[in-house]
């Protein structure tokens, strides 16, 4: 990780508003089909007009890193709550790059400043670190999650079986949840050794304490497959697709 020692990375967390480039938030629903409940939307990037991500992250560098990491977080806390989830159940995933936080305790000030004037519960956001990042200073890792965890936030790791991390991951710190990737998930119904793979996961989360959500399915075989194992949460197409600054409701979702 590279620190920045300019005033340019401590305005960004400080303000919340160095962002040069507006950026808005689509909500996909993360499911309990078993109980025909949402129990979690995860926010995603998005551009004002619901340009793709991808486009919002090719503006990224290291020159303006900070201030895209906290304008998202803020903006996903924001339109959370406008979209009248605020005094909800339902909790709120929100990801973030490690390696945008120079310091843990100044970093998330602007996120605790966000939800505690839009009146959202500290222990209803959960902050999602991407398997796809590479971290090189695992330290720096464990004080974000320590720090994190001390202020109520829930932790996952997202993508989980895509990136360079793996179970290295796991060793380093135990999050509360584990989203397994849609790499290792997809066509799980026809494949023994994704079947295998998987299989060792959820043993995993189960001796660690860890709630399992399988991301990115899209079928009806592979829901089923995945509930004969034992997880429980779910988010993907075959259920609902991210909708643009608007929350789907548990009427909107396909349930299988």
């Amino acid at each position: 990780m590279t620190v920045s020692t300019s005033g340019q990375a401590c305005g960004a967390c400080r303000d919340g508003n160095g962002l040069d480039f507006p950026i808005a938030m689509a909500y996909q629903p993360i499911v309990e089909p078993a109980r025909r409940t949402i129990v979690a939307y995860e926010a995603l990037v998005r551009g004002p007009n619901g340009e793709p991500a991808r486009g919002m992250l090719a503006r990224v560098d290291d020159t303006n890193r900070y201030a895209f990491d906290q304008a998202c977080r803020v903006k996903a806390i924001e339109t959370f709550c406008l979209l009248g989830q605020g005094d909800g159940a339902a909790k709120l995933h929100i990801n973030f790059m490690p390696n945008a936080v120079y310091d843990a305790e100044t970093c998330i000030r602007t996120s605790l400043s966000a939800a505690r004037r839009h009146g959202l519960a500290i222990e209803r956001i959960t902050f999602e670190m991407t398997e796809n990042e590479r971290v090189t200073q695992h330290e720096h890792l464990r004080r974000i999650v320590a720090t994190y965890r001390a202020l109520g936030f829930r932790t996952a790791i997202d993508d989980f079986g895509s990136g360079y991390a793996g179970l290295g991951l796991l060793v380093e710190f135990q999050p509360d949840k584990i989203k397994i990737d849609m790499t290792i998930l997809r066509g799980i119904d026809t494949d023994p050794v994704r079947r295998a793979i998987v299989a060792g996961i959820v043993s995993t989360a189960r001796e660690l304490g860890i709630k399992l959500i399988a991301e990115g399915v899209e079928t009806a075989a592979e829901f089923a497959v995945l509930e004969d194992m034992g997880i429980d949460r779910y988010q993907g197409f075959l259920f609902a697709r991210p909708g643009f600054n608007t929350l789907a409701a548990a009427a909107d979702i396909n349930w299988p």
